[in-house]
């Protein structure tokens, strides 16, 4: 862990103390950002983790492992349940269908299944740091379900604001159950995020969304772990030829990551991650940020396409894809900057190929993802038809969220049960009728 760090602002570069609650920029209100002297940093400490046996990073597992790259000092007690570390799959047959190598690294298969885990082990952490009084977030369904989770562990009160009607199932109930107070709002997610921040400013509750600075450290290590797993061919199903590291200098990076956006945190994150890899000469490129938003909710798109450097919100943002159905992510300028300084791109699809490509996702490779998290492969396979996404690209897909977080949309896009009578003959006729 390193002490050696500030808050700055990414517009105007006024900085802050670390120990400062503070979201915006004071003086221009724009985002902040956490600012390490990387001199600092022990870079031999993060490279071990190549070794199977190697310093005392080799025992740990997930975000934690990377502690030297969190805003936190040695002697702190990190509010974990066992978050990160998730598997990076090889998509074999998706990949030779597009003409990519395509890997998939599941968030979902995080402890409350969603990356936002990853936040908020660093958020909440930094909470009982801060000495607030409580933590609050507003929520499309995921970030309420992770921060209820860690505030129960931290013994944390939790406030968490959600839009009215517009949260799945399967989120809500993690939130109920881990005990945070929850209120369903009459608006939607940008109207809960303004009254959480007027209330989180004016309780001394401590806010948890992504313009957290702190929270995005937590998700940054998403990059670290896609490179660590790559350059030690740590992949599921994965070539022989991965079982090494292939550079004695380097870890590896693939060519492009995609990933769903919605209120920008996470592109941004992972960008980070990537950049700072590369700062401290442990590779030596960063991917090609690419964000999927749904058509219904992508102001960012609609910004990238128009060669402009500030979103229009979309007023009413619509898609079955919940979780980024954000008309007006307040990450936008970061993310932005993510996608045009890697080189990357920004493509919106359709709620029928967000389906689609959840289906594809479950049959093909058996990975079980929500919808949000479907936008990522449905944007590649539409890049890859445009020409954007050359076909012998190394491509990680971020699945952010598990299928179980929407089981009532999986079950509506899916074949119903087949009913039968209780013989086997009756259940070899269905079989049968099924090959017809």
């Amino acid at each position: 862990m390193t002490e050696a760090y500030e808050l700055e602002c990414i517009k105007c570069k006024e900085s802050y103390p670390k120990d400062e609650i503070l979201y915006v920029c004071r003086r221009c209100g724009g985002l902040l950002d956490v600012k390490y002297d990387y001199s600092a940093v022990n870079v031999d400490e993060i490279d071990a983790c190549v070794g199977e046996s190697v310093g005392k990073r080799a025992a740990l597992r997930g975000v934690w492992r990377f502690r030297e790259l969190l805003p936190f000092s040695e002697d702190v007690s990190p509010v974990s349940i066992g978050e990160g570390n998730t598997p990076l799959y090889r998509c074999e047959r998706l990949g030779k269908k597009l003409g990519v190598e395509l890997f998939v690294k599941h968030e979902g298969l995080n402890p409350t299944g969603s990356f936002k885990d990853r936040g908020m082990t660093v958020g909440v952490t930094k909470a009982l740091e801060l000495g607030v009084r409580g933590v609050a977030c507003a929520s499309t369904g995921n970030t309420s379900a992770s921060l209820a989770v860690f505030a129960a562990r931290a013994s944390l009160p939790c406030y968490v604001l959600l839009p009215k009607g517009k949260v799945a199932l399967g989120k809500l109930a993690q939130a109920i159950m881990h005990g945070a107070k929850v209120f369903s709002l009459q608006g939607n997610f940008d109207d809960a995020l303004r009254v959480v921040v007027e209330f989180c400013e004016q309780e001394n509750v401590y806010l948890l969304n992504s313009v957290n600075p702190f929270r995005l450290e937590g998700q940054k290590t998403i990059a670290f772990e896609i490179a660590l797993q790559l350059t030690l061919g740590d992949v599921v199903g994965g070539s022989s030829e991965r079982s090494v590291r292939k550079s004695r200098d380097y870890w590896e990076v693939p060519d492009r990551v995609v990933l769903p956006v919605g209120n920008a945190g996470n592109i941004s994150a992972i960008f980070k991650g990537f950049v700072e890899l590369k700062r401290l000469g442990l590779t030596e490129s960063i991917p090609k940020m690419t964000g999927i938003q749904a058509e219904g909710a992508a102001p960012i798109v609609h910004a990238f396409k128009a060669g402009a450097d500030e979103i229009t919100p979309v007023e009413h943002p619509e898609t079955i894809a919940t979780a980024i159905r954000i008309g007006n992510p307040v990450n936008a300028p970061k993310a932005l900057h993510a996608i045009k300084s890697s080189d990357g791109y920004a493509e919106a699809v359709s709620d029928a190929e967000i389906t689609a490509a959840q289906i594809e996702l479950a049959r093909y490779e058996g990975i079980g993802v929500e919808p949000a998290s479907a936008s990522s492969f449905a944007g590649l396979k539409k890049l890859v038809e445009a020409g954007i996404v050359e076909r012998d690209e190394s491509v990680v897909c971020i699945a952010t969220g598990n299928l179980l977080k929407d089981p009532e949309r999986a079950v509506s896009v899916c074949e119903a049960p087949i009913e039968v009578p209780a013989s086997v003959e009756a259940l070899k006729k269905a079989i049968a009728a099924q090959h017809h």
